[in-house]
C-alpha cells in the first residue's frame, strides 16, 4: 500500500467546528464568537485550515462569514478559510464570493443511494451538475475541494459510481477530495481497506478523511486513514457535531503524534484554551474525564499514585499536562494519602510539621467520607480550621437541626454536651442562624455559661464560585466581663468554621466560641451545672 512520504507530506488538519460542529443540537454562534474562534484556531492552535459556514443558510451566517474573511484577508490567511456549498450551478459560488471567500468545499453525493433517492437524479445527471458548479467556481477564481457525502456507504455498495465521480474530479483537477464516514459506521479495519482502495487507485489525489464518532471510533479511524494514505483529517473542538459528533481535535492530534510517525502543525499547548472557549460559547460542557481537555484527566486521586509520582513520575505517561498547557493536580478526599497532601502543600508554598500534616489529612479524609468535594483552593481554609481547633473540646454541639421555610417562623433544635451531660433546647428566631443561636443560649444557660454577643459574621468560598465549595465562616464575638478592679470591660475575639455547608460552618465556629468562653473563664473553673445552682437557691430560701 502506497503512503505519502512522512517528511514531505505532514498530515493536514482541517477543523470544522464553525460549520459541522455548529450542527450540534441547540448550538448557534454569534458572528463575534465565530470570529474569535477562527482567530484562535488559525493563529494560536495553528490548524491548517478551518471550515466556517454553509452557504445560503441565513443572514447571520453571511454576516459571520464576511467578518471572518475580512479579518483573514488582512491577516493573509484567507486561503485557509473554507465554506461548504452545493452542486447548484452559480448560487453557492456567488454566495461565497459575495462574503469574500476564496475556497469552496463542494458537497456531492458519494453513494448512488443518496444520489438517486435523495436528489432524484441519475449518476450522470448529478455529475453534470457537479461539473457545472466546479467550472463556474473556477471562473470566479475559487479553490475547489469536494466532499463525497456518504462515501463510506458508496465505496462498499456502489464503487463503480464512486469511481466515475472521482475520475471526473481528477480530470477537473480539484484541490482535495474529502472522504466522509457520514454516519460513523466504519471501524479501523474498514477504514484501512477502503481508504487504501482510494489512495491506491488514485495516488496523485489528495484525499482527506472526515470521521464521525457514532461508535466512539473517530480518532482510531483517523489513525487508520492516515496509515492508509490519507493526507489530512477533519476535526472539531470538543468533538462538536451532529449526533455523537465529529473527530475530537485534541484527541486525534495527540494520538497521531504519539502513535504514528506522522506529524501535524497543531500547537498542542493551546488545545485546552480553545476547548474552554468552545465550551463557553456553545453552552455544551465537556465531560470531566474527556481525554486531554477534561477537567479531571490530569488529576491523581489515589494516594498510591501521588506517592509514585513523588518517587519518579511512576504514574506519568507521554500525555504530560504541561504539553497541553495544563498542570498536574492531586485530588483531596477519602483516598488521599500523605503524598497527595504534600503535592498540594508544595504547590501552595505551605510547610507543616508531621503532626499538623496528620491532623489536616485526617480532616480531609473526614470530609471525603461525607462526600464533600475538597479542592486545592480549600486547603488553606482547612489548615486554618484544623490548626485553630482546640485539642480538647470541653463543650460540644452534639446535634442540631434548623427548619426554614417561606411560610413559617424559623426554628432550631440543638443538643449541647458538657462534662458528660447533654442539654437539649429549642427556639425560634428571625432567621436560620438566629434561631440556632437562641437555642444554643438556652442550652448553655443550663451550664451557667453566658454566650457573648455576635459582633460580625462573614462567610466566603474560595475563588471559582462552586456551589459545593467549602465555606469559611468567621464570626466575631463581643464579650463583656468585670476586670481585676471590678470594672466593666469587654473584648472581641473571632472563631472560624469550615464546611461545605454554610450553616454547618457557622455551627463549627459557634462551638469554638463556647470553648473559647470556657477557656477565658479559667478552663471552666467555677461554672456549675444548672441543677446544682437550683439546689443552692432552695437552701437560701429555707434560711429566709
Amino acid at each position: 500500500m502506497s503512503q505519502p512520504d512522512r517528511d514531505s507530506h505532514p498530515i493536514a488538519v482541517m477543523d470544522t467546528t464553525l460549520r459541522d460542529g455548529e450542527q450540534t443540537p441547540n448550538v448557534s454562534y454569534t458572528p463575534e464568537e465565530k470570529l474569535q474562534l477562527a482567530r484562535l484556531l488559525l493563529n494560536d492552535v495553528e490548524v491548517d485550515r478551518i471550515e466556517i459556514a454553509s452557504t445560503r443558510v441565513s443572514e447571520g451566517e453571511a454576516e459571520a462569514a464576511a467578518g471572518i474573511t475580512a479579518w483573514a484577508r488582512k491577516a493573509r490567511v484567507l486561503q485557509r478559510v473554507e465554506m461548504l456549498g452545493y452542486s447548484d450551478g452559480d448560487l453557492s459560488v456567488d454566495w461565497i464570493t459575495g462574503v469574500g471567500g476564496k475556497v469552496l468545499n463542494l458537497l456531492t453525493k458519494g453513494s448512488e443511494k443518496h444520489c438517486v433517492q435523495q436528489l432524484g437524479l441519475t449518476p450522470a445527471q448529478h455529475r453534470a451538475k457537479v461539473e457545472q458548479t466546479i467550472r463556474y467556481a473556477r471562473r470566479k477564481r475559487l479553490v475547489v475541494n469536494v466532499y463525497l457525502e456518504d462515501w463510506s456507504t458508496g465505496v462498499r455498495e456502489s464503487f463503480d459510481y464512486v469511481f466515475a465521480l472521482v475520475q471526473l474530479l481528477r480530470e477537473l483537477r480539484v484541490a482535495r477530495v474529502y472522504l466522509p464516514d457520514t454516519l460513523g459506521i466504519l471501524d479501523p479495519e474498514g477504514v484501512t481497506r477502503y481508504v487504501g482502495l482510494m489512495t491506491q487507485t488514485w495516488p496523485a489525489v489528495d484525499f482527506e478523511f472526515h470521521a464521525h464518532n457514532d461508535y466512539s471510533l473517530a480518532a482510531a479511524n483517523c489513525l487508520a486513514a492516515v496509515r492508509a494514505g490519507a493526507r489530512g483529517v477533519h476535526t472539531s473542538v470538543n468533538s462538536m457535531g451532529e449526533r455523537a459528533g465529529n473527530t475530537c481535535l485534541a484527541e486525534v492530534v495527540a494520538a497521531l503524534h504519539d502513535h504514528t510517525d506522522y506529524r501535524t502543525g497543531v500547537n498542542e499547548s493551546r488545545l485546552f484554551a480553545v476547548s474552554r472557549m468552545v465550551e463557553t460559547f456553545s453552552g455544551k460542557d465537556t465531560a470531566a474525564n474527556t481525554p486531554i481537555v477534561g477537567r479531571d484527566v490530569f488529576t491523581q486521586t489515589a494516594g498510591i499514585h501521588a506517592d509514585g509520582d513523588a518517587k519518579g513520575d511512576l504514574y506519568a505517561s507521554r500525555l504530560l499536562p504541561n504539553r497541553f498547557g495544563r498542570t498536574r493536580s492531586y485530588a483531596l478526599g477519602k483516598l488521599s494519602g500523605k503524598a497527595s497532601l504534600d503535592h498540594n502543600l508544595e504547590a501552595l508554598g505551605i510547610e507543616l510539621s508531621d503532626a499538623d500534616r496528620d491532623l489536616v489529612l485526617k480532616r480531609i479524609i473526614e470530609l471525603g467520607d461525607k462526600k464533600h468535594h475538597v479542592s486545592p483552593e480549600d486547603l488553606p481554609f482547612i489548615i486554618t480550621d484544623v490548626l485553630k481547633t482546640p485539642t480538647h473540646q470541653l463543650v460540644r454541639i452534639e446535634s442540631w437541626r434548623v427548619f426554614v421555610s417561606s411560610d413559617e417562623t424559623p426554628r432550631a433544635e440543638v443538643t449541647v454536651a458538657y462534662q458528660g451531660r447533654l442539654e437539649k433546647a429549642e427556639a425560634q428566631g428571625d432567621g436560620g442562624y438566629d434561631s440556632l443561636m437562641n437555642a444554643v443560649r438556652k442550652a448553655a444557660k443550663a451550664f451557667e455559661l453566658e454566650v457573648p454577643r455576635l459582633d460580625d459574621f462573614r462567610s466566603r468560598i474560595p475563588p471559582g464560585g462552586r456551589t459545593g465549595a467549602l465555606v469559611e465562616t468567621v464570626i466575631t464575638w463581643r464579650r463583656e466581663f468585670l476586670d481585676a478592679r471590678g470594672k466593666k470591660a469587654h473584648e472581641t475575639f473571632s472563631t472560624l468554621g469550615v464546611d461545605s455547608d454554610q450553616l454547618a460552618a457557622a455551627v463549627i465556629a459557634t462551638e469554638k466560641m463556647l470553648n473559647a468562653v470556657l477557656s477565658r473563664a479559667g478552663t471552666g473553673a467555677g461554672i456549675k451545672p444548672r441543677g446544682r445552682r437550683k439546689k443552692k437557691a432552695r437552701k437560701r430560701g429555707t434560711r429566709k
